[in-house]
């Protein structure tokens, strides 16, 4: 894979961000990108 981590995410690895995105504590957050890709988006230059 080419990511800085050096493979995909499992999908066990994801359930933190979803967790937050699906609970009160993002209860403010709006319009905001949550990317979550072990740093594909940082070198895809």
């Amino acid at each position: 894979a080419h990511t800085p981590c050096g493979r995909f995410a499992e999908p066990e690895e994801l359930f933190g961000t979803i967790h937050y995105l699906i609970s009160d504590a993002s209860s403010f957050v709006t319009g905001a990108l949550s990317v979550v890709d072990g740093g594909f988006d940082a070198f895809s230059i």
